[in-house]
């Protein structure tokens, strides 16, 4: 589960220019971290978020 709060996957570099992620509602919030509240907003739906990630593991 998602927090409500940006963060940072667990994998990002401190210093790194990565992705935050957010949930909100039935839907994922992905923005760019350097960019912070300027960055747009993409939502995904959840479903097509977890497949996705799924997808993404099996690679």
């Amino acid at each position: 589960m998602l927090s409500r709060e940006w963060q940072k996957p667990n994998r990002s570099q401190p210093q790194g220019n990565c992705v935050e992620l957010r949930q909100r509602g039935e839907a994922v919030q992905v923005r760019d971290s350097k960019l912070g509240n300027a960055s747009p907003v993409l939502g995904i739906a959840f479903a097509d978020y977890a497949s996705l990630i799924e997808d993404l593991k099996r690679r």
